[in-house]
């Protein structure tokens, strides 16, 4: 039997996230409308892990936090702390370069209101696991937002109550894994100042300080 991919482009494994991005491709035609691969370096020490596509960004240019509020600030964080070739993300074949990171959804669907089911985490989890098993020794996984961060604990088995989520929590999950938390970069978090970027960069300065120690 072969072994579980990272990734699946075709999978329909949630009813739900498949019939409704069925309805969406025949109202926009033009976007990507189907499940949303890791973007990044394939080597990368640095994991990104995110909730899911949004509507008008990923869903639409099949590259993770792009073409939505959310990546302004992603990438532009990416881009001051070293980690990417340019400021901004345009679309999924611009020659934007990551460096040393990779970013991934815990969810790799566009979920109806952006908020997916808990069965539908779960259903989605192997391919996290896949991932994080990819990961080099003296890796970092950056979760955004409490969803990510819990998707991340389950994937490797641990449980939840001993690394509760909060912005700026670091936890050493294993030997060779750094998991940091941040609150997701999204356009309300942003907007009523609960993340500022002061905040997000000094999360990402962590990170990139534990990939050089």
């Amino acid at each position: 039997m072969a072994e579980p991919a990272a990734f699946d482009m075709d999978c329909t494994a949630c009813p739900r996230l498949a019939g409704f991005l069925r309805e969406l491709k025949l109202q926009y035609p033009d976007y990507h409308c189907r499940p949303v691969a890791p973007f990044g370096d394939p080597d990368a020490r640095l994991l990104i892990v995110g909730l899911a596509p949004g509507m008008h960004g990923a869903n639409a240019t099949g590259r993770p936090f792009t073409g939505d509020h959310a990546g302004i600030l992603l990438y532009q964080t990416l881009y001051e702390c070293g980690l990417s070739s340019a400021p901004e993300s345009v679309h999924a074949e611009d020659a934007l370069e990551l460096r040393r990171c990779r970013i991934t959804n815990a969810v790799k669907c566009l979920p109806p209101q952006n908020k997916p089911l808990g069965t539908e985490v779960r259903a989605c989890n192997g391919f996290l696991v896949k991932e994080l098993e990819g990961l080099p020794d003296d890796s970092v996984v950056l979760a955004l937002g409490g969803v990510a961060h819990r998707a991340v604990i389950s994937a490797l088995g641990l449980r939840q109550v001993d690394f509760p989520f909060g912005h700026g929590a670091e936890h050493r999950l294993n030997p060779e894994l750094v998991l940091l938390d941040s609150y997701h970069c999204s356009r309300y978090n942003t907007q009523t100042r609960r993340l500022t970027p002061q905040m997000f960069r000094k999360v990402f300065q962590r990170a990139t300080s534990l990939l050089e120690a």
